[in-house]
């Protein structure tokens, strides 16, 4: 009896593989679906720059961001997570706030831009350094990737000062191997015609810009 026991269910692997195939040949195409009609997230931290201050809210970096995203076929959503006059040390503050916006709290990618007030406020810039080192150790912890946006120091505040600020991005990235996208207002900075009228804040175009300029690492990323 074990032998014809034995030998009929052997002779039935043949075909209980051929329908495991076909149940995983149906589900797969439906899983992979799923996959890509999930919309990934993405956390904007940062301060007014990041926010949209002055802006339509269409014009904001958050928006223009997911619409480039999007339409360039990647399902997202970009949370704004951006405060106007926000430091270094109210970013880290107010971190687990912002990820209580996404599922699980646990982005797909987390763009830092933060320090710009820090520098014009003429804070340590050891101390900002030491805040961005915290924020970025927190957002890996969620498994998230981050991508930190650089700022530079404003020359009025001394060449000493710069020497001291300045670095401290790059300093990160390599101290936490995350990407760096070394000034986030780079290409606009320097244009009165992409800023508003204080000279510190993008235009809806100026905002265009850094994102067509941030994209292709964003997208990047976001596939890894």
């Amino acid at each position: 009896m074990e032998y014809g026991t034995h030998r009929r269910l052997f002779n039935l692997f043949p075909v209980l593989a051929g329908i495991i195939f076909a149940v995983f040949a149906v589900l797969s195409p439906n899983i992979a679906a799923a996959e890509e009609t999930e919309p990934k997230y993405v956390l904007a931290l940062g301060d007014s720059l990041m926010a949209g201050y002055m802006l339509d809210p269409q014009d904001s970096f958050p928006v223009q961001l997911e619409a480039a995203l999007i339409k360039d076929g990647i399902q997202v959503k970009v949370i704004n997570a951006s405060v106007s006059g926000d430091t270094t040390k109210g970013g880290l503050a107010r971190l687990s706030w912002a990820l209580s916006d996404i599922p699980n709290g646990k982005p797909n990618l987390a763009i830092v831009e933060l320090g710009a007030n820090d520098a014009m406020q003429g804070k340590d810039p050891a101390r900002a350094k030491a805040n961005l080192s915290a924020i970025i150790v927190s957002l890996k912890a969620t498994g998230a990737k981050v991508l930190l946006a650089g700022m530079l120091a404003s020359p009025n505040m001394g060449a000493g000062y710069m020497a001291d600020f300045d670095p401290i991005y790059e300093q990160l990235a390599r101290e936490h191997n995350v990407a760096l996208y070394p000034f986030f207002l780079d290409g606009v900075a320097t244009f009165p015609e992409l800023n508003l009228a204080d000279g510190k804040h993008p235009t809806g175009e100026g905002v265009s810009i850094i994102v067509t300029r941030m994209l292709p690492l964003v997208k990047r990323l976001l596939k890894e």
